[in-house]
């Protein structure tokens, strides 16, 4: 008999849940309900002890009860630590009772205490391996129980899986009801040609994360034997599996730990490893498909609800992963690997040809040409084994689902080569049975189980695949093995000698050797979108930009007071882009040296010390931009550590400010008028500001806020400096520059980042007169800032922006993009606000929309998520719950659209 469908659980309360364990077993205390989905169980709390009361619900046969008992005792002979039946005052093992016409069976077991490895913190591939162990000691502890009693089939039997997603799945929305049934039909389909050679045995049948314990001392404990049925035995492994998805950084290698620790136990058949992912996915339909059905019939059942989003997102995780590869990999790790005896079997010159990240042959984009394989393939070339190749890496994809791996090589040959017989696990194509080459390529594969693995792969599990599918270089007679990514070696060789407070994004940071318009690729050819990087305004590796910086290279580069062309004429630019009578313009290396050489210029023209700067504001590294930088994400002790030479004032801050709202630049101006007032303003040399907040997060000051200040300042014999360090240069696209967006025009305007695209690039705008009294100071150069190179790049920048009218692009993106963020905001209440313009955007996440609690470890989790959707982003603002997105004004509309859906898929996956 099978029973396909759920069923509701008994129906009594705390109350009568207590009276039963007092009078059937004489135990008394405090009683609370545990989680269970078609039973119910309760934690007594007894002064003997802990004990759990479980009431099976209505279908439960006696002869069940018993069998459980019978698989406990196994367990625990096994060594593991399990609960043992308390019997009733009577003796009894299961007592039968009447609840509101219910007729019920009730047990007791006592209680295994610890840490259910579900909400274990920092679960990871060590307790994967511990689940892998236990799930392995119970089907060898269960190989010779025999129990007639043993369940018979229902929708927990993964034999009769793929007919319970299809009968209980109509409780699902139609659009998540198709996916399953394909998922599922699939899955189904793998197994059809092993179903009758998988061994079948006792199993516990819910081995996961929920049902096992750790206690302080490390000891698991198995808590719940309810699903012991008679199936195949490799669904044991399976629905282990099943409960690690989704739980660490990579699923494969979860699954994998899993597996490996398992085989540990029981030796597996290569038929049943087959079986292992098919029967994953068809695990995650059922509990999708159960846990709908069961809302439905029991919609009082916290227990279920709470788990409902869980199992779709491990539904989710088990249809993305290649089902050929995980299978693969299942096989090869669950099993000894034999591989073949390798000889010579071609004699010819051959060059490799390098496909890699970093591969000169790739550049200018070159790498993402459809055909790029075949024109470099030239005869008398190989390709390399285990290579991540660029040439097949996919933009706008979620992180290690490009199949970029190479598991054997390919040969291009004259038609007619003769090549000795192969051994067998040698895999050739292009090759006739008369063993000479019949296509111009030959690809060249080993495998160390029998069947042919898949040529490309995804990146995961690099290591198993190289034993999986062992080196060919000793068929060719010629070293074709790849060097190996290891961006682990490289970040601890960074830590060794690069000193550690110079951050880097990312616990654990891919490796990024190459950049391409708005994507960043890594050595693994995983390509991410840049959503972070301002700097790159014209993109990363613009032709224009190389080819300038080459050819100057190629004729001279040295240091500013010497007299050539390209200094000049970038000046000419700058001065031509800034308001009327800021024409004198310094060049320097960073935004750094901008403003500090700008906070000079003011105290010198004006021959005063001190300076007014806002709290919130990042300016820079140096001594004197460090000393007006208040932004407590950089430096905690900002506030308290001020020369006295800054004077701070409030940061006019709308959104989570003193004054908030459209209208609060009159409370800030102000709350500015009182502050001068107390004043020695005859020793102010001026105020920087940045015209948007850029560490905030790109929030915009109240508007005329900054109209404001300058007027004041100016009143007083200042000079007023606006900071473009960040926003500036037509990244606003609706504005040029970032005072413009308030209406006002500074004294001195500092701009870098932007200016060169990533080479030492910075400037000073100013009046002849405050740069003429600057002179007083003695002369000025910046030797990276001015050199030929750096001016040469800066103005193949300003001559890229303006071909492809990126300002405009900023402009038509960014507004796009904002709307896509703020749409977010409808669905999720994390999202406090948007902030920004055009490509300088900022989305503030909270806890409370009320209160605006930030909420900073949310924007931490959410930003790693991204990383592995194929997007970087970085939190900032002083709470670091703010996500800045300012990637290079190259970005395209569908790359935009792609952050938004990637940021949409995170949060929905992680709240």
């Amino acid at each position: 008999m099978t029973d396909l469908g759920g069923l509701a659980r008994p129906v009594l309360d705390l109350d009568e849940a207590a009276e039963i364990a007092a009078r059937h077993w004489g135990l008394r205390g405090p009683v609370t309900e545990l989680g269970s989905q078609q039973d119910r169980n309760f934690l007594v709390r007894a002064t003997t002890g802990a004990v759990v009361l479980k009431v099976a619900n209505a279908a439960t046969a006696p002869a069940e009860l018993e069998a459980q008992a019978a698989a406990l005792a196994a367990a625990a002979e096994a060594g593991l630590r399990v609960p043992t039946v308390v019997p009733t005052l009577d003796g009894q093992v299961v007592e039968t009772v009447d609840v509101a016409g219910q007729r019920l069976l009730v047990r007791v077991l006592t209680y295994v205490d610890g840490t259910p490895l579900l909400e274990l913190d920092g679960f990871g591939f060590e307790h994967c391996r511990l689940l892998g162990r236990t799930a392995g000691v119970l089907v060898a502890a269960f190989r010779g129980v025999s129990h007639p009693g043993m369940r018979r089939r229902t929708q927990w039997d993964l034999r009769v899986a793929s007919d319970v997603v299809r009968s209980l799945g109509s409780h699902l929305p139609r659009s998540v009801r198709a996916e399953l049934l394909a998922a599922a039909d699939g899955a189904a389909l793998r197994l059809q040609a092993v179903a009758e050679d998988l061994p079948v045995q006792v199993i516990h049948g819910d081995l996961t994360d929920d049902n096992t314990v750790l206690d302080a001392d490390g000891s698991i404990g198995v808590i719940d034997f309810g699903d012991v049925m008679t199936s195949w035995r490799v669904a044991e492994l399976a629905v282990t599996v099943t409960s690690v998805l989704g739980r660490t950084a990579d699923d494969v290698a979860a699954v994998l730990a899993v597996v490996e620790a398992f085989s540990e136990h029981v030796t597996l058949t290569d038929t049943e490893l087959t079986a292992v992912w098919p029967l994953v996915v068809l695990r995650t339909g059922v509990l999708v498909a159960s846990s709908a059905e069961q809302v439905a019939l029991d919609g009082g059942n916290d227990y279920t609800e709470a788990r409902r989003a869980e199992e779709v997102r491990a539904f989710e995780r088990a249809a993305a992963l290649d089902a050929d590869e995980v299978a693969w990999l299942v096989r090869a790790v669950g099993q000894p690997l034999t591989p073949p005896p390798l000889a010579r079997i071609l004699d010819a010159e051959l060059t490799p040809l390098d496909l890699s990240t970093t591969s000169p042959l790739l550049d200018d984009g070159a790498w993402l040409e459809p055909d790029i394989e075949q024109r470099l393939l030239r005869p008398g070339t190989v390709t390399r084994y285990a290579e991540h190749r660029l040439t097949r890496a996919t933009p706008l994809a979620r992180r290690n689902t490009s199949q970029v791996l190479a598991l054997g090589v390919e040969v291009a040959l004259p038609l007619g080569t003769r090549l000795a017989p192969p051994p067998a696990g040698v895999f050739l194509d292009g090759v006739g049975e008369d063993g000479t080459t019949v296509a111009p390529v030959v690809t060249v594969q080993v495998s160390a189980l029998p069947g042919r693995p898949p040529m490309f792969v995804t990146p995961h599990a690099g290591a198993t695949w190289r034993r999986l599918c062992p080196d060919p270089s000793a068929l060719l007679g010629l070293d074709v093995a790849a060097p190996e990514p290891s961006p682990e070696q490289l970040l601890a060789r960074r830590d060794t000698h690069f000193a550690t407070v110079q951050e880097h994004y990312y616990a654990d940071p891919p490796q990024i050797e190459r950049g391409w318009r708005e994507h960043l690729v890594d050595t693994r050819a995983q390509v991410y979108v840049d959503a972070v990087n301002n700097v790159a305004t014209t993109g990363h590796a613009h032709p224009t930009l190389t080819a300038a910086a080459a050819r100057q290279w190629s004729l001279l580069n040295t240091n500013s007071r010497f007299h050539y062309a390209a200094a000049v004429e970038l000046a000419e630019r700058l001065a031509g882009l800034a308001p009327g009578g800021l024409d004198q313009v310094f060049l320097v290396n960073s935004g750094s040296e901008a403003v500090d050489l700008a906070l000079r210029l003011a105290m010198t023209a004006t021959g005063r010390p001190r300076i007014l700067a806002a709290r919130e504001a990042y300016h820079g590294w140096t001594l004197a931009s460090d000393a007006i930088t208040t932004s407590l994400g950089d430096n905690p002790r900002a506030l308290e550590t001020r020369p006295d030479w800054v004077e701070l004032i409030d940061a006019p801050n709308a959104v989570r400010g003193t004054h908030r709202g459209p209208r609060a630049a009159g409370g800030y101006l102000a709350d500015l008028d009182a502050q001068l007032a107390g004043l020695d303003t005859s020793r102010l040399a001026g105020v920087i500001l940045e015209p948007i907040f850029g560490n905030g997060g790109g929030v915009l000051l109240p508007d005329g806020y900054l109209a404001g200040v300058f007027s004041r300042v100016r009143a007083l014999g200042g000079v007023c400096i606006s900071d473009e360090v960040q926003m500036g240069y037509g990244r606003l696209g609706h504005h040029f520059w970032g005072f413009e967006q308030q209406g006002a025009v500074p004294d001195v305007i500092t701009v870098a980042k932007a200016m060169g695209n990533g080479q030492p690039l910075g400037a000073v705008i100013t009046t002849r007169r405050i740069a003429e009294a600057f002179a007083a100071e003695g002369s000025f150069f910046s030797s990276a800032g001015g050199s030929p190179v750096s001016s040469a790049i800066g103005l193949a920048v300003l001559d890229v922006m303006a071909a492809e009218h990126l300002q405009e692009n900023a402009k038509a993106v960014g507004d796009s993009l904002r709307a896509g963020l703020e749409a977010l905001g409808s669905t999720y209440d994390v999202v406090g606000a948007v902030h920004g313009m055009g490509l300088y955007l900022g989305v503030e996440l909270v806890t409370d929309r009320a209160s605006f609690a930030p909420a900073t470890e949310l924007a931490e989790r959410v930003c790693e998520a991204l990383l592995d959707e194929g997007c970087i982003v970085q939190p900032t603002g002083d709470h670091k719950n703010v996500l800045k997105i300012k990637p290079p004004l190259v970005i395209t509309a569908e790359s935009a659209r792609f952050v938004v859906s990637a940021l949409d898929r995170v949060l929905a996956r992680l709240l």
